[in-house]
């Protein structure tokens, strides 16, 4: 028998939407047939999925919770499923659903989920609070207190990223912060990373999977999919579960007892998610740049502008750290990204 991945504790998978039977199932024995590799505690789905835009595909609804019993019986997963009402709740009692979580969007509503709560009162489910939409860790404190306040004993908290306008990298946020205080208010809540809605894209999830239990988090949140080129939602940000299995075998854990290997270990880290960030906002702002090429062009105006070029360095320089050697790079660094900037203009 293959040995159990050194992984982390908590590992929570399954397509964004349950969108058919043949689906469900056809994703929940690929999944199945990793279980001597990957120890999975909850099969997750969307039975109902809150769109933004209410033409997209909004699940199948309550006919799904049918089909996960079938899948629980023969492949032995415990359920997990996303409610936004006290009805949702019901029909998850009803249809033996072990775990419920409550989504971003309504995290922001505490009217929603009190009345969740209520319905959850002395509930033996597990419960998963997603952080809200908005930056707001108060917000996300109050959302799990509910629960609390409501003898609801098994509680943990989901990492998924904020809305934020200045965002241009992942779908969402990180902003890592909010989490680990979090951590230090409720120590005893332990946190997740929904990796596929902070990344929106499956290139990106590796280093944020990593980034996350570099910061100590208790486990993770990935939506797979059987066939995400197919998938009804979100098909940019669902692995494959070949894909699923090659981020968990690459997942690297502390391990050394030596707190300066651990220190250096988590920092690397980090910074290697800092420079995919970087890379991927330089490369965004060179397609900016010959946009702004194209129009000049069509315009007949100069490439070079100094009194624009002028607002773009005193951006850096609000920005900067008040060190002599970071000052001396950042003029540097302007000075070549301006040099960059007009040759691909010109």
């Amino acid at each position: 028998m293959v040995e159990i991945l050194n992984t982390p504790k908590i590992i929570i998978a399954g397509p964004c939407a349950a969108e058919s039977k043949e689906q469900l199932f056809a994703t929940a024995k690929e999944i199945y047939d990793l279980r001597f590799t990957i120890d999975l505690q909850f099969f997750r789905v969307g039975v109902w999925k809150p769109r933004t835009n209410p033409n997209d595909f909004q699940g199948v609804g309550t006919e799904a919770l049918g089909w996960l019993q079938e899948i629980k019986k023969q492949f032995g997963f415990k359920i997990c499923v996303e409610v936004a009402s006290a009805e949702h709740v019901k029909l998850c009692v009803k249809n033996d659903i072990d775990a419920v979580w409550i989504g971003a969007r309504t995290t922001v509503n505490p009217f929603l989920v009190q009345a969740i709560a209520d319905a959850l009162k002395n509930s033996p489910l597990t419960v998963f609070v997603k952080n809200p939409v908005n930056p707001d860790i108060n917000l996300w404190i109050g959302a799990i207190k509910r629960f609390q306040n409501v003898g609801v004993e098994k509680i943990m908290a989901i990492h998924r990223g904020f809305s934020v306008a200045n965002e241009h990298v992942y779908r969402n946020a990180p902003c890592w912060e909010i989490p680990m205080a979090l951590r230090l208010k409720m120590p005893d809540i332990p946190i997740l990373c929904d990796i596929s809605h902070l990344a929106g894209s499956v290139p990106l999830q590796q280093t944020i999977a990593q980034t996350a239990l570099n910061y100590g988090f208790d486990g993770l949140m990935i939506e797979v999919h059987h066939a995400p080129d197919q998938a009804l939602s979100d098909s940019k940000q669902q692995l494959l579960p070949s894909q699923f299995a090659h981020l968990l075998q690459n997942i690297s854990l502390p391990t050394s007892n030596n707190d300066a290997d651990n220190a250096l270990f988590i920092q690397r880290n980090l910074i290697k998610n800092i420079d995919i960030q970087i890379s991927k906002l330089l490369s965004k702002r060179m397609e900016t740049v010959d946009k702004i090429a194209a129009i000049k062009t069509q315009h007949n105006l100069p490439p070079l502008q100094p009194e624009q070029w002028k607002k773009v360095v005193e951006v850096y320089e609000n920005n900067a750290l008040d060190d002599e050697n970071y000052r001396q790079f950042l003029e540097e660094f302007l000075l070549l990204l301006h040099k960059c900037s007009l040759k691909r203009q010109g």
